[in-house]
C-alpha cells in the first residue's frame, strides 16, 4: 500500500521544447515523436509548447486555424490515448464561429478532450525599439478557467501572457491546483527579464509547481522565442530547465515536497480573507 501511495504522489512531467516550422504536417509529426520518446521515458503528463503546429504571428493565426476538433487536436487525441498520458496540447491557432482563438487543448490517457484554455489575455504589447506585438488585431480573448483532474493532483492551464496576472494563478491555487502549466513563447526582450522570473513568483505566491514549454528557438523566425522551458518547485527552485534547442525537459513532481512547503509556511492559510480577496467573478 505505501509502494501505490507513493506512486500517486509522485510523477515525471515532460515539456517539449519543440522547434516549429512553417509546416504543419512536419510540426505535427515532430510533436508525434516526441511524445513517444517522452512516455517512454515515463511521463505522465506531457506538454506541447505554444503555437505547436503553426509560426506565432498575427499574420499567420486565420491560415493555421483549425475548428476543434479538427486535424492538429485529434492528433493529440490519438496520441494520448496511445501512449497513455495526459497530453496537453501547447496551442493551436483555432477558429470558431467567425473568430480566432489561441487555444489549448488538453486529452486524458483515453484520448477523451478533458478541457480546453483559450488564452484568457491577448499580449498586446510596445517596448519602444524593441518589439511591438498585438495579438488582438487577430484574436479574440478567452473567457473561463481551464482545468483538469488527474491521479495525482489537479491542474490549471494558461497560456504565456495569462503568467503575468497574479489573480488567475491565485483563482487557481484556491480551486485546489497543485501545479498550473503554461505553455508560452516569450521573446528575446521579454525572456531574459521576466520569463523565470515570473514562474517563480507563481510558484511561491500558491505554493504550487509550475511548468512552462516554449518552442525552441529559431532565428530565422518571424517571432524568436526565448526557449527555456522550465520547471520551478513550489520552493522557487528551478527543477528543470531546457537551453534554446529543440529538447525535452524532465521533472519529477512531488506532492509531499508541496505538503512539506505549504506547513512550513502557511501562507495560504495565513490569508487576511477579512481585509482582502481575489475571486473568480464569472459564475
Amino acid at each position: 500500500m505505501e509502494s501505490v501511495s507513493k506512486a500517486m504522489t509522485q510523477f515525471r512531467l515532460a515539456l517539449i521544447q519543440l522547434r516549429v516550422s512553417s509546416v504543419k504536417s512536419d510540426n505535427l509529426t515532430r510533436a508525434g515523436e516526441f511524445v513517444k520518446k517522452a512516455a517512454s521515458q515515463g511521463a505522465k503528463i506531457i506538454t506541447l509548447p505554444e503555437c505547436f503546429n503553426s509560426p506565432y504571428g498575427t499574420n499567420y493565426f486565420p491560415e493555421y486555424a483549425e475548428t476543434i476538433p479538427g486535424e492538429s487536436t485529434q492528433r493529440l487525441s490519438d496520441l494520448a490515448k496511445e501512449y497513455q498520458v495526459y497530453l496537453v496540447g501547447g496551442s493551436i491557432p483555432e477558429e470558431d464561429g467567425g473568430k480566432f482563438y489561441n487555444t489549448c487543448t488538453v486529452f486524458g490517457p483515453d484520448g477523451t478532450l478533458l478541457t480546453k484554455h483559450r488564452k484568457l489575455h491577448l499580449f498586446d504589447i510596445n517596448v519602444p525599439g524593441r518589439i511591438r506585438f498585438q495579438e488582438s488585431e487577430t484574436l479574440s480573448a478567452g473567457d473561463s478557467l481551464s482545468m483538469f483532474d488527474t491521479p495525482y493532483c489537479k491542474v490549471g492551464v494558461g497560456i504565456c501572457y495569462d503568467i503575468r496576472f497574479a489573480e488567475l494563478a491565485q483563482v487557481y491555487s484556491q480551486k485546489g491546483c497543485q501545479l498550473l502549466v503554461y505553455p508560452g513563447a516569450f521573446n528575446l526582450t521579454t525572456g531574459p527579464a521576466h520569463w523565470e522570473l515570473l514562474q517563480r513568483g507563481r510558484a511561491v505566491d500558491n505554493q504550487v509547481f509550475v511548468a512552462t514549454a516554449s518552442p525552441a528557438r529559431d532565428v530565422n523566425a518571424p517571432y524568436v522565442a526565448w526557449g527555456h522551458s522550465t520547471v520551478v518547485s513550489p520552493w522557487g527552485e528551478i527543477l528543470a530547465q531546457a537551453g534554446i534547442d529543440e529538447t525535452v525537459v524532465y521533472a519529477t513532481v512531488d506532492l509531499e515536497k508541496l505538503a512539506e512547503v505549504r506547513q512550513q509556511i502557511p501562507v495560504l492559510s495565513q490569508k487576511r480573507r477579512d481585509l482582502y480577496a481575489v475571486e473568480w467573478k464569472k459564475p
